[in-house]
């Protein structure tokens, strides 16, 4: 994101301070039976989304989320159990809790086994959607491992010239430490992700590429003709459909949940799986600095590319080092205001603006 870009924010949406979001999505949560550290947790990596521009899969995401705990499907008080543990590799079930918090705890545990073994893993079932899959690229990186860490969705998705959606755009995560703060790449085997999706529709706009099928299988850039036929165009084409399928059965076997068409035949999306592997450069005998003077070279000669727009080519990540936290959190569009000041009123903190 480009500061005229902020700009241009700040003079079309109002800017909440970043510890006021924080504040109200925690008391809802508290409010929803969660008990103080997790409301706090969760609620940080709402926030944390939304602060770092990625507000499609932090406060729009939200009241959603309460949705789902107040239907019962996702369970505020739930903790992890072990199922099946190696020095190097551990199977957890989520017991359908929130699958934010989930996946912060199966990344720490992979991080925990990483730094004890080298090399960490954990596969997850029975645990829900984790929003934002970036934050636990970014924890594992702050972290200094190297981290992948995915998991599987609900099928949304086509195979590669199939009429209906069989596959999940089962979001992937790559992360690499390096020092101020590590390279992450955050992406779902869609063109685009669904949130990004509802996000152009809420805003009245057509997606910047063709995204998707029509029901009678033309291509469209369209969000709302998309959503509708639930045919998202696979990253890549045939090469992000084949990769859809190949993490959602490593995700599944080695948690032994449910895949993508166990997972669509449930009356909403829950009790998915997802995968986590870390791994600890120190123990593998590699020293940081020298990781982060490589990188810096990387970086430099990627920049150093001449471009069609002028302006230099960006790593994974990079657009979530822009220092937010100046401008706070910026609530788009009037639904989004909305929402919110409804949730906070419910718990008696209501919002001026």
């Amino acid at each position: 994101m480009k500061l005229s870009d902020l700009s241009m924010m700040q003079n079309n949406t109002i800017r909440i301070e970043y510890a006021t979001l924080r504040g109200v999505l925690e008391a809802v949560l508290s409010s929803r039976g969660f008990d103080s550290e997790k409301a706090a947790v969760c609620a940080g990596l709402f926030a944390d989304a939304s602060l770092d521009g990625v507000a499609s899969h932090g406060l729009n995401r939200f009241p959603e989320f309460v949705r789902l705990v107040e239907a019962g499907i996702v369970d505020p008080r739930a903790e992890p159990s072990l199922d099946f543990a190696l020095p190097i590799f551990e199977r957890w079930n989520g017991n359908l809790g929130a699958g934010p918090l989930n996946a912060r705890f199966a990344m720490d545990r992979a991080i925990a086994l990483a730094k004890e073994q080298g090399m960490g893993a954990v596969a997850l079932r029975r645990t829900n959607h984790w929003k934002r899959g970036g934050n636990f690229g970014w924890q594992a990186g702050r972290a200094g491992c190297v981290a992948v860490c995915f998991t599987n969705t609900l099928p949304n998705m086509p195979a590669w010239g199939a009429k209906e959606a069989r596959l999940g755009n089962n979001p992937l995560v790559i992360a690499i430490p390096r020092e101020p703060e590590p390279l992450v790449l955050d992406m779902a085997m869609t063109q685009f992700a669904y949130g990004k999706m509802q996000t152009y529709l809420r805003e009245g706009k057509q997606m910047p590429f063709a995204a998707g099928f029509t029901s009678e299988g033309k291509t469209t850039q369209s969000p709302e003709e998309i959503l509708g036929s639930g045919l998202a165009m696979p990253m890549g084409m045939w090469k992000g459909a084949g990769l859809a399928m190949m993490l959602d059965l490593i995700a599944s076997l080695l948690s032994g949940g449910l895949a993508t068409k166990d997972i669509g035949k449930l009356e909403e999306e829950h009790a998915i799986s997802q995968f986590f592997l870390c791994l600890y450069p120190p123990k593998l005998g590699l020293e940081q600095e020298k990781i982060n003077e490589r990188l810096l070279e990387w970086v430099e000669d990627l920049k150093s590319a001449a471009t069609f727009s002028g302006h230099p080519s960006q790593y994974p990540g990079e657009q979530s080092l822009i220092p937010m936290k100046k401008w706070g959190v910026y609530l788009l569009g009037s639904a989004g205001k909305l929402v919110l000041k409804k949730k906070a009123a419910h718990c008696g903190q209501p919002l001026l603006f």
